[in-house]
């Protein structure tokens, strides 16, 4: 099997870099349309608009509808149409940029991502989840090239609420041992290649960086600030595990968190959140080493990630609740089929209840 590795085309992250937005989406077009939720925009919008003005670029400005639905890209895409838009960009969180992603490539247009939160890897990405207006997962749209410029800028990161931040953790969390699982398994990456040295080593670096520098990230933002720690976390969270999952592979803990979304009480739940639990419970399908599992639960409980069903939701835990998760993670297509051996949903259900008892156990020592 060929190797293959993708990326961004520019990757820029720094404290007080919005500044400088105008400047790099003036290389790409004329006429960008910024689109952005009403908190993630708000508050960046009149740096934005200054960087735009120094450029000399006009831009115009969309309010997000808060889902990454089909409903809400056909909409964006007839402002593109109506305004003749040459480039998007998109400003604030996952699904935020995930439809700016998708309304630029239906109409073949370079897109700028700009997060305003470090909450999941989708920024670095040429991938766009699809879920239903009321926020079930529906599909994984594969596109052709990733994002020609994410720009991050720490400051605003820094002030988002420290949950976010955590919940990037979160999702960073299962980039190692999905990829770990993937060149087991001799399973193709999202680009239908193997996995290159370079993107297993930055997966590993992820684990690793989260590790290390996670638990004093977290203190950092929770008084707004960027250090180096905080840098070193917003870097694992959105460029090296959106290089990690996506050119090293995803496997069971990511098609366990679409299988959650299946049950309406974790829609109180970040992304991130759900797959940290998805990874200890692809931990226990795969009977990994108790010091893994201890490691990895040590970690979650020190930066507040959930370790336990009640944790993402699901106080009421019964068989058909069991089954209906089972069955979604393990549906035709999904990354579980990445696993180095057959995965069924009787085993799905089964690492899920360990999964809890494990994590019950762990908070009671």
């Amino acid at each position: 099997m060929k190797k293959v590795m993708i990326s961004p085309s520019r990757y820029v992250q720094g404290a007080g870099t919005i500044k400088d937005l105008g400047g790099y989406v003036k290389g790409l077009g004329a006429n960008p349309l910024v689109i952005g939720g009403r908190h993630g925009l708000g508050g960046v919008r009149a740096e934005i608009e200054d960087g735009f003005a120094a450029a000399g670029l006009t831009a115009c400005f969309e309010e997000f509808g808060g889902e990454c639905c089909r409903a809400e890209i056909d909409r964006i895409g007839a402002i593109v149409q109506a305004k003749g838009i040459d480039v998007m960009v998109g400003v604030g969180g996952g699904k935020t940029l995930d439809t700016a992603k998708t309304v630029a490539y239906v109409a073949k247009l370079p897109v700028v991502i700009v997060p305003t939160i470090a909450a999941t890897d989708a920024p670095c990405s040429a991938v766009a989840i699809i879920y239903t207006p009321d926020s079930v997962f529906e599909s994984v749209l594969v596109l052709p090239k990733n994002p020609d410029l994410v720009l991050v800028d720490t400051a605003i990161v820094a002030k988002a609420p420290v949950r976010l931040l955590v919940s990037g953790m979160g999702d960073a969390l299962a980039t190692w041992f999905e990829a770990d699982a993937c060149t087991r398994a001799f399973a193709a990456n999202v680009p239908g290649g193997a996995a290159t040295a370079a993107s297993l080593t930055l997966a590993r670096l992820c684990y690793d960086t989260l590790l290390e520098y996670g638990p004093l990230a977290k203190l950092a933002v929770e008084k707004g600030v960027v250090t180096e720690a905080v840098e070193r976390i917003v870097e694992a969270n959105t460029l090296l595990s959106g290089l990690g999952f996506e050119s090293a592979g995803l496997a069971a803990a990511h098609a366990i968190h679409n299988g959650f979304t299946a049950l309406p009480e974790t829609h109180c739940c970040y992304h991130g959140e759900k797959v940290a639990f998805g990874t200890l419970v692809q931990l226990v399908l795969e009977n990994r080493p108790r010091a893994e599992l201890e490691e990895v639960l040590s970690f979650c409980g020190e930066v507040g990630l959930p370790t336990t069903l009640a944790d993402i939701g699901v106080v009421e835990v019964t068989d058909a609740k069991l089954r209906l998760v089972a069955e979604a993670a393990c549906a035709a297509g999904e990354s579980i089929h990445n696993e180095p051996f057959p995965v069924s949903q009787e085993a799905v259900a089964a690492a899920i209840v360990a999964a809890d008892a494990i994590g019950t156990a762990f908070k009671a020592d």
